[in-house]
């Protein structure tokens, strides 16, 4: 009896200054996935976006104690080009990728996955779909919730989150879509979101269990203005008719 091939999925882990929580975050990836995953086989990719700390030396070290964890390095920042970089360059099935501090409860990741390996392109994790449960601050509240109003409004956008940092797609995904994916930073996300469901892409929401990193990377008021400069041009997106 020839025994089926289990789909690949790789696990990218953007990451730009996480020396301090690189490692730790890893490990418990690692002991989560050999613990939990039995249907796919699985590697884990560190992408460095232009770190000035010890994140590439600790990445490396990793690289070397474990079979199922690679490092690819970038020169430059943004959380964009090393998700559309990682994920072209990879050979896996089904690529994801998920916050360095693993701030998106991880029983959220199988079902992320199995949605992709049933009939869906793209899956998402989602902080306000029905039976989410986040811990943040109200400014944070409030300014999620806002934005996707602002893309409901302007874009007719159907999901109850964009920004979430951990999705899963199809490699067809990538292949079909990143040529016409412009942002490379936050916005890549909502981008890819919109496009995909512009061009007739299935897309499952996850809810998720999500506590808010107070030492978090991201400058929140440029990172809003680069997200509704984003939203305005998405207002011009033409469909291509991709699929």
């Amino acid at each position: 009896m020839i025994r089926k091939k289990k789909m690949l999925v790789d696990i990218l882990l953007p990451v730009y200054n996480e020396e301090h929580v690189l490692e730790s975050s890893v490990i418990s990836l690692r002991k989560f996935l050999s613990e939990n995953v039995t249907d796919f086989d699985w590697v884990i990719t560190i992408g460095d976006n232009a770190s000035t700390d010890k994140t590439l030396e600790v990445a490396k070290a990793l690289e070397d104690k474990y079979k199922d964890v690679n490092v690819t390095h970038l020169p430059l920042k943004g959380r964009g080009r090393m998700v559309k970089y990682a994920w072209e360059k990879s050979e896996a099935d089904i690529l994801t990728y998920m916050d360095i501090d693993l701030s998106t409860d991880l029983n959220a990741f199988i079902p992320m996955v199995e949605a992709i390996m049933g009939d869906y392109d793209i899956s998402i994790g989602s902080r306000q779909f029905k039976g989410a449960n986040v811990d943040r601050s109200i400014k944070r509240e409030i300014i999620s919730r806002g934005y996707i109003k602002v893309l409901k409004l302007l874009l007719g956008f159907p999901y109850t989150d964009a920004q979430c940092g951990f999705k899963a797609v199809s490699k067809k995904v990538v292949n079909d879509l990143f040529d016409h994916i412009v942002d490379d930073e936050w916005f890549f996300d909502t981008e890819l979101l919109y496009i995909g469901f512009k061009e007739g892409y299935k897309v499952k929401e996850i809810p998720v269990r999500w506590i808010e990193d107070r030492d978090s990377r991201v400058k929140i008021i440029r990172t809003a203005w680069l997200d509704i400069k984003g939203v305005f041009r998405m207002m011009g997106y033409k469909k291509k008719n991709i699929l």
